[in-house]
């Protein structure tokens, strides 16, 4: 179950104050049921959509985060070969510089660079979005991949922050205010951020949100994963609220074999021999990359919908439209979580 305690208002504003926010109230439930409509009219996309059935996207270009390897990297490659210009970045210039001669030597004619950044510092992450102002004349397309997952001790970043949540979702929440006027400068922009099956296990903890009091890997990876996912959803409602023109969609693979484990658990931990044993069963990174992939090409693809694989093994099934955890819908909750977002990294939206 979520825990979150909802702030009171203040009750010293005027009459005018307390009607207007009673229309807010009536306009937030207006919006939940407009939502929960609009959830049920989405299209189930093509299950066996591939690579083949991409458009081109020549013209376009991506950001794309944690690109070096995995599931990111599979995303750069095959939305250069479908004649993008995409942008890599990820904390290892020298890990950069590999994967784009890779996807040179893979891609004849691939336009990919390097870009340095480390979400786990915001300072960086500004700095990125900076530079990439600078130089770019807009952004059709944002992916959100890169992630931290479930390191045995507790970690924090640059900026004190419990390390998964910093990385995974303040990070990313950071880096799209950054560069939400390249993606404004866009016609058809698209922000595709990865979530997890983990998420329906998550519960926002307002009170411990850092994991201070307690620390749990998964715990405070599966928190990290439902607030990407609330804040996914919160940022379309806000672009189709402001007219930013940005379809805002969640992606999660199912369970692919990527350095994850090796980087978070660790192989010889309890979860990463079991996972060793099962891995077989599991999506390859390209196959886990088709949702990601859909959700950021397809015409079909559609803002606020949740991609990845269905049917009973969620784990590698068909693509489908992900089940949504009942937390991820509370539209007061994700409201509230991007105010919090706000506060600790300095940023906002406009």
């Amino acid at each position: 179950m979520t825990n979150i305690t909802l702030q009171t208002e203040p009750s010293q504003h005027s009459v005018s104050s307390a009607w207007r926010k009673g229309l807010a109230t009536l306009g937030l439930a207006f919006s939940c049921l407009l939502e929960a409509g609009s959830a049920s009219a989405q299209s189930q996309p093509k299950p066996d959509w591939t690579l083949r059935d991409m458009p081109s996207q020549s013209g376009r270009i991506f950001l794309v985060t944690g690109g070096t390897s995995g599931m990111g990297y599979e995303d750069a490659k095959a939305l250069a070969a479908a004649g993008a210009e995409v942008v890599i970045a990820a904390r290892n210039p020298q890990r950069g510089k590999e994967a784009i001669a890779r996807i040179k030597q893979e891609v004849r004619g691939a336009q990919v660079q390097f870009e340095a950044v480390d979400l786990a510092d915001l300072a960086s992450v500004k700095a990125l979005g900076e530079r990439l102002n600078k130089t770019l004349p807009r952004l059709d397309g944002l992916i959100n991949n890169a992630a931290v997952m479930a390191p045995p001790q507790r970690g924090t970043s640059a900026d004190g922050f419990e390390l998964q949540l910093a990385t995974n979702y303040l990070g990313h929440f950071a880096l799209t205010a950054h560069v939400l006027p390249l993606l404004r400068k866009s016609d058809a922009a698209r922000v595709v951020t990865l979530s997890s099956i983990a998420a329906a296990r998550g519960s926002i903890n307002f009170d411990d949100l850092q994991s201070e009091q307690a620390y749990n890997p998964f715990g405070s990876y599966a928190q990290s994963k439902l607030a990407v996912l609330m804040w996914t959803f919160e940022l379309q409602r806000r672009s189709e609220a402001q007219g930013w023109g940005i379809q805002s969609i969640a992606a999660h693979p199912g369970v692919a074999v990527t350095e994850l484990i090796k980087r978070g658990p660790g192989l010889d931990s309890e979860f990463g021999r079991t996972w060793a044993k099962d891995r077989e069963h599991y999506h390859s990174a390209a196959q886990g990359a088709l949702p990601t992939l859909y959700a950021a090409t397809a015409p079909a693809a559609q803002g606020g919908a949740y991609y990845g694989p269905i049917g009973e093994e969620e784990k590698r099934g068909p693509l489908g439209l992900a089940s949504v955890p009942a937390t991820a819908k509370d539209a007061a909750a994700a409201a509230r979580l991007w105010q919090v977002a706000e506060q600790l990294t300095g940023v906002s939206y406009r």
